[in-house]
């Protein structure tokens, strides 16, 4: 009995031996496991910090509760996003994009729900993030809705100016009554422009930190950049809408929202031309060889845009830094750089076409302006419905919802016939 014992301690006496292989082999085990455990545990606390950066920086102090959406079953049916919304006293020009959904319950849209509803407050905009740290959070930004609570995605209206909106009070008719849960405001302005605004205007608290921005120059880029990134950070705004201070809409909200959110493509206006009409002239052949000749586009820089775009833009560290570099002088890259940056990465989704009608009719450096003579009844309706185009694969009359550019006196006119045309409430 005491030989069997004897047999059974020996092993034991040599795990507890310093000079031990086995003592050695565990000891290598418990530290590789440690540090594995190290690196997922400091991997969790940074994520968890940037997101709570996030929600500190968008006002968020605890999930909102789940927003609502009164889905409305239109006449046709087509393979879009299943959104569809109804606005109280609105109604939507049913077209192709109109959409009936089977067997899915959406949230319904009440008069003071969605993300915000908690809050009663639009999310927070100002901010003390330098560009390059405002581009690094709205890089890192979900690409889709993957946040802990149901919402209703929003539509950024993002307006580029030089200072004040003198067509603000038609752009406030046109949100008058919508839930805000279904939009976010952003204003670049000129840094030194400071205008007191009532507190019952949309745009009252909606600037964001900017830079000066001249004419033809690249920094017109970096503040389009600068506007989708302070955006991207609210994680329902889903669609992004580049406007300026003539701009005007030419429908109404349900109408706008339902066609933009239920698009299969981006809106990009990108063309190839010979000559001055396609802007050759300005390329530069230090560019080569990450961008061609035959891969220069021109276009409208008044763009509408998806959330996985808008990132991409944003994240853009290789195409942007060629186009500061060699765009300079009279290049225009406002209208060069998106219309190629997406013809060469994104052309599957996009339309090569923009949703803002302008008109280069008259020639020049500029398109025509319109004043308080020109808005007329017939004037407004064929730039509603006087062309055709394609919407998600089928033939539509509604090509534009937003035209330029607009002057300060045609402010009344536009007031009067707006409601009625446009269907405004």
């Amino acid at each position: 009995m005491k030989q069997q014992d004897r047999i059974y301690t020996v092993p034991y006496l040599h795990l507890f031996n310093p000079q031990s292989p086995y003592l050695l082999h565990c000891f290598s085990v418990f530290l590789l496991f440690g540090s594995v455990l190290l690196i997922g545990i400091t991997l969790f606390i940074n994520d968890f910090f940037l997101n709570f950066h996030i929600q500190q920086f968008l006002g968020f102090t605890s999930p909102p509760p789940p927003s609502t959406t009164n889905v409305s079953s239109l006449n046709q049916t087509t393979e879009t996003k299943p959104w569809s919304i109804s606005i109280q006293n609105q109604t939507t020009e049913t077209k192709p994009w109109s959409v009936s959904i089977h067997n899915q319950t959406e949230p319904t849209l009440t008069q003071h729900g969605g993300l915000n509803d908690s809050l009663n407050v639009p999310p927070k905009v100002m901010h003390h993030m330098s560009d390059q740290e405002l581009l690094r959070t709205a890089s890192r930004v979900p690409r889709i809705q993957k946040v802990h609570f149901r919402h209703t995605p929003k539509v950024a209206f993002m307006f580029l100016t030089k200072g004040p909106l003198p067509l603000a009070p038609l752009w406030q008719r046109f949100f008058q009554g919508i839930d805000p849960g279904l939009y976010s405001i952003y204003v670049h302005s000129h840094p030194s422009f400071n205008q007191t605004l009532p507190r019952t205007s949309v745009f009252y608290g909606r600037s964001i930190p900017s830079k000066e921005v001249r004419w033809g120059n690249i920094d017109m880029i970096e503040a389009e950049i600068r506007l989708l990134a302070n955006a991207l950070l609210d994680f329902s705004n889903q669609r992004f809408v580049l406007l300026s201070e003539s701009c005007i809409p030419l429908f109404n909200f349900s109408t706008i929202y339902n066609y933009l959110m239920n698009s299969t493509q981006n809106y990009v206006q990108a063309y190839n031309l010979p000559g001055v009409e396609g802007g050759r002239g300005r390329y530069s052949s230090q560019m080569k060889p990450l961008i061609k000749l035959n891969q220069w586009r021109k276009g409208s820089q008044w763009f509408q845009i998806n959330r996985a775009l808008a990132i991409d833009v944003v994240s853009d560290k290789q195409y942007f830094p060629v186009f500061k570099r060699y765009c300079k002088a009279f290049c225009c890259g406002d209208e060069h750089y998106l219309p190629t940056f997406v013809s060469i990465k994104f052309w599957k989704t996009n339309s090569n076409r923009t949703l803002t009608w302008v008109d280069w009719s008259k020639g020049g450096i500029h398109p025509s302006r319109f004043m308080r003579m020109h808005i007329t009844y017939d004037f407004l309706e064929r730039l509603r419905h006087g062309s055709t185009c394609e919407y998600n694969g089928k033939t539509t009359n509604i090509c534009h919802l937003f035209a330029r550019k607009f002057m300060p006196d045609s402010l009344n006119r536009l007031l009067r016939f707006a409601p009625k045309i446009m269907r405004f409430n």
